[in-house]
C-alpha cells in the first residue's frame, strides 16, 4: 500500500501492469519524489549521452591497456607493447587502431573491485554499489542494487525520443543461462528497467524481439486499438483514483510512441546505414551493435549499453567471451582484440566527424581484469585485484593515463579506483548528481551511489 495514498492500493497485478511498461525505461516521478538535479559545476551534464561498452567475461588488462613489456615472459604474455599516439603512452599491439586515437581517451589503469567472481564483480561494475557476497554464478533477483542504465532511464528521461536507456544485444549471463545480478531496475522494479533491444545487428536484416508489429497488423489498426484501450484506461483510473494510474496512462502512450516514431524506427532499421560504414565497424555481432548503438544516440536515446556478445557453442569452451581461461594469447589475437579495436576505433572516429564526441560520453570497461601470471593452458584466469577502464568524449581531457599497476599488472599502486567513483563520474557528466537522493517502492530515501565521488581527472573539480 501507498503510503501518501493508503486508501487506493495496488494490488500485484496492477503493479505488473504499469511496470510492464515500465521496461521501455520510462519512469515514475511522483513515485520517485527524487530531488531536482543541480549542480554549479561546469562539467556537470556536459554529456547528453552515454555509451558503454561491456566487455563481459573480463578482458586482460596485459593485452590491452595496460602492457607490461619488462616482465618476465609469463607475465607479458607474447603480446609487444606499440607506442599511442600520445608520446610516452602504449598499449598492447592487439590495439592498433585504438593507439592512434590516445588523443581522445582518458585510461584508468587502476580499477579494482577485489572480487574474482564474474557475477558479483560485475553487479558491483554495473551498479556501483557493492554487492553483499562476493560468490559465482549469483543470480539476478529483486532485490538487487538499480544498474548504471537503469538510474539514467529512470532520473534522466530523455527529451528527443521515447527511448531513454536501452541494452543490447543481450543479456549477460554465466554458463548454464544464470542471469547476472545489477542488469535492470533491481529492488525498484520494472518501471526502472533498461529497454532490452535483444537482437543480431549483423543479420541481413535487423528484428528485435517485442518491437515489431504482429503479423497482420497495420498502424491503422494499432492506433485504434490503442485508442480503444486510453478509453477503457480512463474508466479505469477514474475507479481507483490512484496517481499511478496516471504515470501509467503516459508511459502507455510513449510505448505507442515508440511505435510510430519515425525517427526511433529509422534508427533500428540498420540496414539504412551506407554498407562502407558498416563494414568500418566490423561485419560481426559486436562491431553492428556498437553501430547501432551510435544510431539511437545520435536519434536521442540517452543512454545505450553494448555488451559483448557470446558466440554459438561458446559455454562449452574454455574461452567464452572475454573469460580467456584458456589459449589467451590466440584468442585476444585472433577474435577479440581485432573485433574490439576495429569498432571501438571506428565510434570514437565517427562520433567525431559527426560532432558527437563532445557531449557523448564513452565507456569501455568489464566486470574484471586477468590475472598476471598465464596459466598452465596459456590462459588467464579471474582478477579483480586491478584492471583498465577507458573512456571519451562529452568534453573529458584525453591523452591521459589515471592510476598505475605494479611491475606485473596485479594491483594498484597508484590512485585506485572503485566502481562508486566510477559510476559517479558516469552519473556527474550525464547531469545526475551522485549523491542524488530518490525514494523507493516503499518511501525510503536512497543515494545513487554508494558515496562515490567523481574522478577530478575527468571532471575537472
Amino acid at each position: 500500500m501507498n503510503p501518501r495514498h493508503p486508501t487506493t492500493p495496488i494490488n500485484r497485478r496492477e503493479w505488473l501492469r504499469v511496470g510492464g511498461l515500465g521496461c521501455l525505461g520510462l519512469s515514475l516521478p511522483s513515485l520517485l519524489q527524487a530531488k531536482p538535479l543541480k549542480s554549479s559545476d561546469g562539467s556537470f551534464g556536459r554529456a547528453k549521452s552515454c555509451i558503454l561498452l561491456f566487455l563481459s567475461g573480463g578482458p586482460p588488462q596485459h593485452e590491452t591497456f595496460d602492457p607490461k613489456p619488462d616482465a618476465p615472459l609469463e607475465i607479458r604474455g607474447d603480446f609487444k607493447s606499440i607506442p599511442t599516439s600520445v608520446p610516452g603512452i602504449h598499449f598492447s599491439e592487439a590495439l592498433p587502431r585504438t593507439a592512434k586515437l590516445m588523443q581522445h581517451l582518458a585510461v584508468i589503469r587502476s580499477m579494482t573491485t577485489g572480487i574474482s567472481a564474474h557475477s558479483t564483480s560485475g553487479c558491483f561494475m554495473l551498479t556501483g554499489y557493492e554487492p553483499t557476497t562476493k560468490a559465482e554464478n549469483v543470480p539476478a533477483s529483486a532485490n538487487d542494487w538499480p544498474s548504471i542504465a537503469s538510474v539514467v532511464g529512470a532520473l534522466k528521461p530523455s527529451d528527443r525520443s521515447p527511448l531513454t536507456s536501452v541494452v543490447l544485444p543481450e543479456r549477460i549471463e554465466n554458463n548454464g543461462h544464470i542471469v547476472w545480478p545489477g542488469q535492470n531496475g533491481g529492488f525498484m522494479g520494472a518501471p526502472w528497467h533498461p529497454q532490452m533491444l535483444r537482437c543480431n545487428p549483423a543479420a541481413e536484416r535487423l528484428s528485435i524481439e517485442g518491437m515489431a508489429l504482429a503479423a497482420g497488423m497495420t498502424d491503422l489498426r494499432f492506433s485504434e486499438r490503442g485508442a480503444l484501450l486510453k478509453q477503457l484506461d480512463v474508466q479505469f483510473r477514474r475507479s481507483l483514483a490512484n496517481p499511478l494510474m496516471e504515470e501509467a496512462d503516459a508511459m502507455q502512450h510513449r510505448a505507442f510512441d515508440l511505435i510510430h516514431s519515425e525517427t526511433s524506427r529509422a534508427a533500428l532499421e540498420i540496414e539504412r546505414e551506407p554498407a562502407a560504414m558498416r563494414d568500418r565497424y566490423g561485419r560481426c555481432k559486436f562491431g553492428q551493435s556498437v553501430l547501432l548503438a551510435r544510431r539511437l544516440v545520435e536519434a536521442g536515446v540517452r543512454m545505450v549499453q553494448v555488451n559483448w556478445p557470446r558466440e554459438a557453442g561458446d559455454e562449452g569452451a574454455g574461452s567464452p567471451l572475454w573469460d580467456t581461461h584458456q589459449k589467451n594469447g590466440p584468442r585476444v589475437r585472433e577474435v577479440l582484440g581485432p573485433q574490439f579495436d576495429r569498432a571501438y576505433s571506428t565510434l570514437i572516429e565517427d562520433l567525431h566527424a559527426r560532432g558527437l564526441l563532445d557531449e557523448t560520453l564513452v565507456v569501455v570497461m568489464g566486470e574484471f581484469g586477468r590475472s598476471p601470471i598465464i596459466n598452465k593452458n596459456g590462459g588467464r584466469d579471474h582478477w579483480g585485484n586491478v584492471f583498465s577502464v577507458a573512456m571519451a568524449g562529452a568534453g573529458i581531457a584525453g591523452g591521459q593515463i589515471i592510476g598505475a599497476s605494479d611491475k606485473t599488472g596485479g594491483f594498484p599502486v597508484d590512485r585506485p579506483v572503485r566502481p562508486p567513483d566510477l559510476a559517479a563520474t558516469i552519473f556527474h557528466l550525464l547531469g545526475i548528481h551522485p549523491n542524488h537522493e530518490f525514494m523507493d517502492a516503499v518511501q525510503r530515501p536512497r543515494t545513487v551511489t554508494d558515496g562515490g565521488v567523481p574522478l577530478r581527472e575527468l571532471v575537472g573539480v
